[in-house]
């Protein structure tokens, strides 16, 4: 199978990009992933209160977050959020469209959008953008589909995973898109994941709900909680296994597995934040539980003069032991210790001797290690992140004009 499959790599999946004209640079604008036939769905959706028209439509045809699913369409450059009623109708229209090309019902269809925020649809575009994916819908075509999702992003973002369910060969794929506007509560950006298991909604859903939470809800490139962004997996079940239950050992093989490809989606995403230069993992050990980690690891990953001394390759630990200590986890001066790299630079209340040679040389690299040991108990957490530039500035300066 080729490298470049991933949204089609699992039997029984095709896929299609489209330049229809939304984004003024000309390159494709829009996608349709579609399964053969009715699949096995889950979508989670963001938690900000100010949604999206596309957002409010999958909520509205799947209302538990899991169903029966036929496809997806996703245009980039306009997120059809705080449209109005128009919006809405919008929305209902590229389900509808989407809907009568493939030859089933619009309430099969899930609908994603990205770009800009409070401006209508060129829906004539839209229209001949779903007309023109529709038309050349293939197993192989992941790339054209992965390019129409993308806004700031700059390089497509996929993973894949193979592994064995009995005698049946599963393959999961996915894609993403989300490089600013990106710290997840729920999900926040476009992620596209195929599987050719047989399993049932509910269960994809809580296999999907149980990879979000330590892969994408993980990543944070600026702190802010997009309006219009979902996580969808569909599960065909061309794989032919037996139908994976709650209590089998192939739902844990599974989740593991989805976890996986998640991380691996989740990581790309963080090391292509806007403006970025450096994937930054911050791990969080020690804590009182995994909940305080967590809260404690974006703590870290959300201060912005701790991304300033990571661009700048600045071993100033100082500012990681005050992001720890302005959260909300509890933190213990004297039993903190803090590592960059590797390299323990703080314990016992105090900075330690270290070499600074060596810690900004670690710094200075693509992939940037913090850990962070509270002293409290068994809870962690690894929260994915990257540097603050002054290119990030530019490019969210200029980004409406």
């Amino acid at each position: 199978m080729s490298r470049n499959r991933h949204i089609t790599a699992a039997a029984g999946f095709t896929s299609a990009g489209a330049a229809c004209g939304i984004k003024e640079s000309g390159l494709n604008d829009l996608a349709i992933v579609a399964a053969d036939k009715d699949a096995s769905a889950a979508i989670v959706t963001t938690s900000n209160q100010i949604i999206g028209a596309p957002i409010q439509w999958c909520r509205d045809i799947l209302p538990k977050g899991y169903g029966k699913i036929r496809a997806i369409v996703i245009n980039s450059g306009n997120s059809n959020v705080c449209t109005g009623k128009a919006g809405l109708k919008d929305a209902k229209d590229m389900a509808s469209q989407t809907a009568g090309l493939l030859g089933t019902k619009l309430e099969k269809i899930l609908v994603a959008s990205t770009g800009i925020i409070g401006h209508r649809l060129p829906m004539d575009n839209v229209r001949a953008g779903i007309a023109a994916a529709a038309g050349k819908l293939a197993y192989g075509k992941d790339s054209q589909a992965n390019q129409a999702i993308m806004t700031t992003d700059t390089a497509e973002k996929h993973a894949r995973e193979k592994f064995k369910l009995g005698s049946a060969e599963i393959t999961i794929g996915g894609m993403v898109k989300g490089a600013g506007m990106i710290a997840p509560s729920m999900a926040t950006m476009i992620a596209v994941i195929t599987t050719d298991a047989a399993i049932s909604p509910s269960l994809a859903y809580k296999a999907l709900s149980a990879a979000v939470r330590t892969t994408f809800n993980a990543v944070t490139i600026d702190s802010d909680t997009s309006t219009s962004d979902i996580v969808a997996l569909l599960a065909g079940g061309a794989a032919g296994n037996k139908t994976i239950t709650a209590s089998s050992a192939g739902f844990k093989t599974f989740t593991a597995k989805l976890t996986k490809l998640c991380e691996s989606l989740a990581r790309q995403m963080a090391a292509d934040g806007e403006g970025a230069g450096k994937l930054v993992s911050i791990t969080v050990t020690g804590a009182r539980n995994d909940a305080e980690a967590e809260v404690a690891a974006k703590s870290v990953a959300n201060s912005p003069l701790v991304k300033c001394a990571i661009h700048g390759a600045d071993p100033n630990w100082g500012r990681i032991v005050m992001a720890i200590g302005k959260s909300a986890a509890k933190v213990v001066q004297d039993k903190l210790a803090v590592k960059i790299g590797g390299v323990l630079v703080f314990s016992r209340g105090m900075g330690r001797a270290f070499s600074v040679k060596r810690v900004s040389k670690h710094l200075a690299g693509k992939k940037v290690l913090i850990q962070c040991s509270l002293g409290l108990g068994k809870g962690r957490f690894t929260a994915f992140t990257c540097d603050l530039s002054a290119k990030y500035i530019s490019i969210n300066a200029d980004y409406h004009t």
